[in-house]
């Protein structure tokens, strides 16, 4: 899973998370704002999901309905994503085999 997040033009956080297997179209999985967004981003630190702090793309993914795939319009801008997760991906397994842990947001 990977998620966007940044803080609205009023200031508040929002956030939104996207699953993706292979074969399938990623789709948004949670939507959040405020406190909500808050703890959804504690959550992914915890369970060690790369976030991507990426405002255009935050609001362009909040117009999709938690359960829907994203729409063909944004297959580009999310491969992008898909790229530098799997690029943080392959950090943190190296960083596995090494002492001192690996920072995803080093690898945007």
């Amino acid at each position: 899973m990977d998620s966007a997040s940044h803080s609205s033009p009023d200031g508040r956080l929002e956030a939104v998370a996207l699953r993706h297997n292979a074969g399938e179209t990623p789709r948004v999985v949670a939507q959040a704002r405020a406190w909500m967004a808050e703890q959804m981003l504690a959550l992914a630190q915890r369970h060690g999901v790369a976030v991507r702090r990426d405002r255009d793309l935050l609001t362009l993914l909040s117009r999709c309905e938690v359960g829907d795939e994203i729409p063909p319009e944004l297959y580009a801008a999310v491969a992008q994503v898909l790229v530098w997760l799997y690029r943080c991906n392959s950090q943190l397994a190296a960083g596995a085999d090494r002492a001192g842990p690996v920072d995803p947001s080093a690898a945007a």
